[in-house]
């Protein structure tokens, strides 16, 4: 069982919760919700026993609990077949010593009566660990997650960022423990990955507390939603398509009740300001004044700020905006993209999709230059003016910078008014653009990095999975924004809406091959 009693986190003048209380129960699925910098991550890192709370406390009782951070925590020079077996460590270390003990036989046949022994144990206390089944669950986990056999004997640090979330999240469901809580599991995952860890996590025998801005996966996994809104956790029945109908009612049925409390009040303050002076109707006035004061007033639901913001493009271009041709990329020795051939043209929205390890990072940062390709050749418009969004922007971002001086830097001459109306667009407002970067969420780290990244026009958008880490609010407005936008755009993403709604042109990007696979009109 998770439990939280009266917590509060305050970070200086800011408080992300109020003195909350709840229980996650044994065997529960439960999406813990709510805006970029509500709080999320800092209340799994609480519970975690990572972050001590201003007051109250918070506990997991009634077995081991296990973590996943938005950071991988794996060794990296270790293969991915090692990695996976220190989530056993006693039944690896067992492993380890059979494998031993067994060489010794060879080498010192003298003492192979004793080794014998020891080795008969070691068999018995690695199956008594349950050893014999870690290996088949490792191999359906990590297949599950979208590693080939071949990647079982890579080095884990041969694996891109993304990828390595992925080992961290194998480790974690290969042991098994009974509580999990997992901070954005599904940001890095393909589809195909996606769907897996969602038949995984709704078959789980244990509790989870899980934090993600995919509403789809909370629908198959969750039986529980913790939303945390305006400083205070709420709690609602069902997955995640129920708790937005359930928050709706309850914020219609509080707006009526908060409106007929205050039709109540007015009647009587109407009785009291009428009757104050009178002697006759002192001793009602008196009552009336003090039920008044007793009354706990019913507040109407606060409304959730939206990001609102537009992107700008800086100018027409040419009709083609980019020619590739036979451009090819090998990665020690391995090729990663193949005699890829591409025209884009000016205003076409294209949507790379595939599985990860696909080619599609790489292309990008081939077409932003930050790569230089194998072979071929690559041709941009000569008034084309190209902005590059990466998968993993906001970890480039300053953590001693605040968040106007980080914006500044990619501001040119614009005033800083200027430059505050954005991030209020992006909601940071007030004193928030004093804040550090390094006091900044997850989510609140990837806002700024899109705000940084946006403040200065461009007429091509180079876009490595823009919506990671977005709430479901951002997301919508940073939608709308590139629907709306005038310029050209070349984005790698498993988010069904840029491919399905905004791209007009989608391209299939797998095994390095790189063909064109639909065109919306």
């Amino acid at each position: 069982m998770i439990s939280a009693q009266n917590l509060e986190m305050s970070f200086g003048a800011r408080t992300l919760f109020a003195p909350v209380s709840f229980t996650v129960s044994k065997g529960q699925r439960v999406g813990l919700v709510g805006p970029n910098g509500a709080g999320k991550s800092t209340m799994l890192r609480i519970i975690a026993g990572l972050m001590t709370p201003t007051s109250g406390k918070a506990k997991v009782t009634g077995g081991e609990m296990a973590y996943l951070k938005q950071e991988s925590d794996i060794a990296l020079d270790v293969t991915l077949r090692e990695e996976m077996w220190t989530a056993m460590p006693e039944a690896n270390e067992a492993r380890l010593r059979i494998a031993e003990v067994e060489s010794l036989m060879v080498e010192r046949p003298e003492d192979a009566a004793d080794l014998a022994t020891e080795l008969d144990r070691l068999h018995d206390r690695f199956r008594m660990l349950g050893g014999n089944a870690v290996e088949p669950d490792i191999r359906r986990i990590t297949s599950g997650l979208g590693f080939s056999e071949q990647d079982m004997d890579k080095a884990c640090g041969d694996f891109s960022g993304g990828w390595r979330m992925r080992i961290s999240l194998a480790k974690i469901l290969v042991r098994q423990p009974e509580h999990l809580l997992l901070d954005e599991p599904t940001n890095h995952l393909d589809r195909s990955a996606r769907d897996w860890l969602r038949t995984e996590l709704s078959e789980y025998p244990g509790t989870i507390l899980i934090v993600t801005h995919d509403g789809e996966f909370l629908d198959h996994v969750a039986n529980r939603v913790l939303s945390i809104e305006h400083g205070k956790v709420v709690a609602y029945a069902g997955n995640y398509t129920q708790f937005l109908e359930q928050r709706v009612e309850r914020d219609e049925l509080q707006t009526i009740a908060a409106d007929r409390q205050q039709r109540q009040l007015a009647h009587q303050e109407r009785f009291i300001e009428r009757f104050r002076s009178k002697a006759t109707k002192a001793r009602q006035v008196q009552g009336r004044i003090k039920m008044l004061e007793k009354i706990e007033r019913i507040e109407r639901p606060e409304e959730t700020s939206a990001t609102k913001f537009r992107i700008h493009s800086s100018g027409r271009v040419e009709r083609v905006v980019l020619q590739v041709d036979g451009l090819g990329h090998e990665w020690e020795g391995a090729p990663v993209l193949l005699d890829v051939a591409l025209e884009v043209e000016r205003g076409q929205k294209v949507a790379l999709v595939g599985p990860n390890g696909g080619g599609k990072s790489t292309l990008l940062r081939i077409l932003a230059g930050v790569v230089e390709p194998t072979e071929g050749k690559l041709t941009w418009s000569e008034r084309a003016r190209v902005g590059y969004y990466a998968q993993h922007q906001d970890e480039s971002l300053d953590r001693r910078e605040t968040v106007l001086g980080e914006v500044r830097k990619a501001a040119g001459d614009q005033p800083d008014g200027t430059l505050r109306g954005v991030l209020g667009r992006f909601l940071f407002s007030n004193d928030d653009v004093f804040k550090s970067v390094s006091m900044l969420s997850g989510g609140e780290k990837s806002r700024l990095a899109l705000a940084k990244f946006l403040i200065e026009p461009n007429s091509v958008l180079l876009l490595d999975e823009p919506t990671n880490h977005l709430d479901a609010v951002t997301r919508d407005e940073l939608l709308g924004a590139l629907d709306e936008y005038d310029g050209t755009i070349i984005c790698a993403s498993h988010d069904p809406a840029i491919v399905e709604e905004i791209a007009t042109h989608v391209y299939s990007v797998e095994g390095g091959e790189v063909t064109l696979s639909e065109v919306r009109v």
